[in-house]
């Protein structure tokens, strides 16, 4: 296979993983609490990267400055969207959920106006974020009409996008690191507070555990957590970041369709148009002005 489509096989590969954690939490849900879905994702992602660190002989004995960056990360990048997506998950569904996280991309292009000196808003930017923006308010609109729970789960679903742009900026700001390892600490550090933040999730009867919710939280764990974060560095190191963002047109449509595909869910007018908004403000901020 040659690098190109090895890599265009890549990013297929984690399109379809990411795209899937939605479905994966919902399921998980049914029997896990949100907390439980954060801490137990984590722990299993955690050793999945452990295992290939291992594999690829990487060393994790680093200078506590790294370990402090890791542990922004771990807390931005992982535990708190984690947390906010579990819980927003329990009053929408999956496909929206993957769809709102489409908001992301425009949330970092503003920030990065501000905290990256190379990286500045211009006019198809500015338009982008103004037609992506739109489509939020078209699934927020019904839902604050008709004064739904929905409406909390949404706002955190957001909250867990904006925490992502937010992690994406500190990680632009701060060192770079080889992959594998940056992946195996951020996970391990963001594990092991999970279990500081939430003792009473060492407190599970695993002999009461549904296969269903079971099954799925592993590979929550495993794909979306851990290789997903693998796969995303390969990509990165072999394709260079603008391939990467590729990301940003197909996982909101994989989540929204696998949703109603495989759980049933319905598929509403209002979603289908604020699909179409997302998409196209990412699309057009990513024009390059003359």
């Amino acid at each position: 296979m040659s690098e190109n489509k090895r890599n265009y096989f890549l990013l297929a590969s984690l399109i379809m993983i990411w795209g899937s954690s939605f479905l994966l939490t919902d399921r998980s849900l049914l029997f896990f609490s949100p907390e439980q879905v954060v801490t137990y994702r984590l722990s299993i992602g955690a050793m999945t990267m452990l295992l290939i660190s291992i594999i690829f002989s990487r060393k994790l004995f680093l200078p506590l400055r790294s370990w402090f960056h890791f542990s922004i990360y771990a807390v931005i990048g992982n535990i708190v969207p984690y947390l906010l997506i579990s819980i927003g998950q329990t009053t929408i569904t999956s496909g929206m959920a993957g769809l709102l996280m489409a908001f992301m991309p425009l949330v970092t292009l503003v920030l990065a106006h501000f905290f990256l000196p190379n990286d500045k808003l211009n006019i198809y930017k500015f338009f982008g974020f103004i037609i992506g923006i739109s489509g939020v308010l078209v699934i927020l609109g019904p839902s604050i009409n008709n004064n739904s729970n929905a409406t909390f789960g949404i706002f955190l679903v957001l909250g867990a996008a904006c925490a992502y742009s937010i992690n994406t900026i500190i990680a632009a700001r701060l060192t770079s690191y080889d992959p594998i390892i940056s992946s195996t600490c951020v996970l391990i550090l963001a594990s092991f507070l999970s279990f500081m933040i939430w003792p009473e999730t060492l407190m599970l009867n695993f002999n009461d555990i549904p296969l269903l919710s079971g099954s799925a939280i592993i590979l929550l764990g495993v794909l979306p957590t851990g290789i997903a974060a693998y796969i995303y560095f390969i990509i990165i190191n072999a394709a260079g970041a603008t391939f990467l963002s590729n990301i940003n047109y197909l996982i909101p449509v994989v989540a929204f369709f696998l949703g109603a595909i495989l759980l049933g869910e319905e598929i509403l007018v209002q979603n289908i148009i604020a699909l179409i908004f997302i998409i196209s403000g990412i699309f057009i901020s990513r024009k390059k002005s003359k």
